[in-house]
C-alpha cells in the first residue's frame, strides 16, 4: 500500500500517526496527529519523552507516566487512554495511544511508533449512558417506593382481599399508564388529554368527555394527575354517574394567570348522590396527595347531581411542550378500571395460549384463565416453546409482545393465518397501534387478569 493509500485509511480510521526517536530524542507529529489532538505538526524535542506532559491532565499525568516507563523498560506494545488538555482551544479531550517499539542494531530500544484516536465522543457517549442508567434506576426505585405505599395505604383502608386486590389493582393500572406516557416523551412530560384518555378512554364510551388547552405535566405531576383522575373514575364507575348508562363525565381543563392550571371534574345523570360514610385511602389520595404532588390544592364535593372535583396545579407542574409530541394509542385499549365494572363471562371448554416469558405473570395468566374455565394451552416462555405448541388446537391466544428480547410477530402471523383470534398483553407502548400493526386488542401491563379473560371472551364471542 503506498503512502496516500495509508494516509486515507488512517484518515477514514479516525488515526493519526505519532513517531518517537529516542536516538535523536525527537517526536515527530502527522499532520493527523495534530488535528486529533492539537498539537502541532512536525518534529519538536521529546525531553526524554517528558514533552507530553505539557499536553496530558493533571489527574492522568501519573498513568501516562507510568506507561512511559513500563515501555522504554520493557519494550511491549502498549495502549493507553487518557484526557489532554488541547493548547488551541483548551477543550479536555479523551485520547487513546496505541503503539509498538522498533529496536536498534545495538537492541536498544530506538523508536516508538504509534497511532492517536479520539475517544471523546464515545466517552461522552458512555457518561451520557451512565447518567441515564442512574436516572433509570432513581426512577425505578422511586416507583418501587410509591408502589410499596400504595399497597400499604390501600390494605390498611380495605376490609377485605378481593377489595384490596381490586383497588390496588386499579391504582398500579394509573401509574403504569402515567410511565407509558411519559416513556413516550422521554421523560420530558406528558399532555394532559393524554393523561384524560388513558384514564377515561375505554370506561364508558359516550359517557365521557375531556377538553382544554395543550398542557403538559412534569413527570411528578403526571403520576399525580392519573391517579387522581383513576380514584374519580373508580368512583363514579362504582357509585356514581358511569355506574348507569344515563350517566356522565365532563373533564375540562383551563391555563391559570400564574402558569399553572384548573381542573373541573363534574358528573350528570347519575344516581342521587351522598358523602361517604367512611373516608378511604381515595378520599385521602384525592384530598392531600393530589394537590400537594400538583404545587396547589385538591377539592372534592359530593353534591346531589354527582361528584364534583376541582384540582388546581401551581406552575412548577408544568413542563416545557417536548420536542416530539407523542400520539394517543390507536389500539383497541381494554383499560383496566375496577374488576366490578369488568364483565363476567366464562371461558368454558376454550382452548386458550398464554405466550409470556415473565414467570410469574404466565401462572398469574393460567389462574386466571383456568378459574374462568378455559383450557390452557402452554404457557410458552421463549418463542421456540410458543411455535411449537401451535400444531395444537386453540381457539384464542394470549401474547407477550416480545419473549426474552425476540418478537413475537411469528406466533402473531401464524395464528392470524389460521384465523386464530389473539390479544396482546403487552408492556410495550406503541402510539401507532398494537405491535407489528395487528389487529387485536391491547393490554397494557400492569394489568388485571379479570381483563385478560374479558378480552379473550370478547374476541370468541365475535367469532
Amino acid at each position: 500500500m503506498d503512502e496516500q493509500r495509508l494516509e486515507r485509511a488512517l484518515e477514514a480510521a479516525g488515526l493519526g500517526p505519532i513517531e518517537w526517536d529516542l536516538v535523536s530524542d525527537v517526536v515527530v507529529i502527522s499532520p493527523r496527529a495534530a488535528a486529533l489532538t492539537g498539537v502541532p505538526a512536525g518534529e519538536m524535542p521529546a525531553q526524554g519523552g517528558t514533552v507530553w506532559q505539557a499536553f496530558v491532565h493533571p489527574d492522568d499525568l501519573p498513568l501516562v507516566t507510568g506507561m512511559r516507563e513500563q515501555v522504554v523498560a520493557d519494550g511491549q506494545p502498549f495502549e493507553l487512554d487518557f484526557r489532554q488538555i488541547r493548547q488551541d482551544d483548551g477543550r479536555v479531550v479523551w485520547l487513546r495511544v496505541s503503539g509498538v517499539t522498533e529496536l536498534g542494531a545495538d537492541g536498544r530500544l530506538a523508536r516508538v511508533i504509534g497511532l492517536v484516536s479520539d475517544l471523546t465522543p464515545l466517552k461522552l457517549e458512555e457518561e451520557q449512558r451512565q447518567a441515564a442508567m442512574a436516572e433509570l434506576d432513581h426512577r425505578v426505585k422511586n416507583m418501587l417506593a410509591a408502589v410499596k405505599a400504595l399497597a400499604h395505604q390501600t390494605a390498611k383502608r380495605t376490609t377485605s382481599l378481593d377489595a384490596f386486590l381490586e383497588n390496588f389493582a386499579g391504582r398500579l393500572k394509573a401509574l403504569g399508564s402515567a410511565n407509558e406516557l411519559l416513556t413516550a416523551a422521554r421523560w420530558r412530560g406528558a399532555a394532559v388529554d393524554h393523561v384524560a384518555a388513558a384514564e377515561l378512554g375505554a370506561l364508558a364510551p359516550g359517557q365521557t368527555h375531556w377538553e382544554g388547552p395543550e398542557l403538559f405535566l412534569t413527570p411528578r405531576a403526571t403520576n399525580a394527575l392519573s391517579l387522581a383522575l383513576h380514584e374519580l373514575a373508580a368512583n363514579a364507575v362504582k357509585f356514581g354517574a358511569l355506574s348507569v348508562d344515563t350517566g356522565h363525565v365532563e373533564v375540562r381543563w383551563t391555563r391559570l394567570p400564574d402558569g399553572g392550571f384548573e381542573l373541573i371534574w363534574s358528573e350528570s345523570g347519575g344516581p342521587t348522590v351522598a358523602p361517604p360514610t367512611r373516608r378511604g385511602f381515595g378520599s385521602t389520595l384525592l384530598e392531600q396527595v393530589t394537590g400537594r404532588e400538583l404545587n396547589g390544592q385538591a377539592v372534592v364535593e359530593y353534591r346531589p347531581s354527582g361528584a364534583w372535583a376541582r384540582l388546581v396545579a401551581g406552575p412548577a407542574a408544568v413542563a416545557p411542550r417536548p420536542e416530539s409530541v407523542p400520539e394517543v394509542p390507536q389500539a383497541r385499549v381494554v383499560e383496566t378500571v375496577t374488576a366490578s365494572r369488568a364483565p363476567r363471562r366464562s371461558l368454558k371448554g376454550s382452548r386458550v395460549l398464554i405466550v409470556e416469558d415473565a414467570v410469574l405473570l404466565a401462572l398469574e395468566l393460567e389462574t386466571g384463565l383456568s378459574e374462568a374455565g378455559a383450557e390452557v394451552v402452554g404457557p410458552a416462555y421463549e418463542l421456540e416453546e410458543a411455535m411449537a405448541l401451535l400444531d395444537r388446537p386453540i381457539d384464542a391466544a394470549v401474547l407477550d409482545a416480545n419473549l426474552n428480547g425476540r418478537s413475537v410477530t411469528p406466533v402473531a402471523e401464524a395464528l392470524a393465518r389460521r384465523g386464530v383470534p389473539f390479544v396482546f398483553a403487552t408492556g410495550y407502548g406503541e402510539t401507532g397501534g398494537a405491535p407489528g400493526g395487528f389487529e387485536a386488542p391491547v393490554i397494557r401491563k400492569p394489568y388485571d387478569v379479570t381483563q385478560v379473560a374479558a378480552a379473550v371472551a370478547e374476541l370468541l364471542a365475535g367469532d
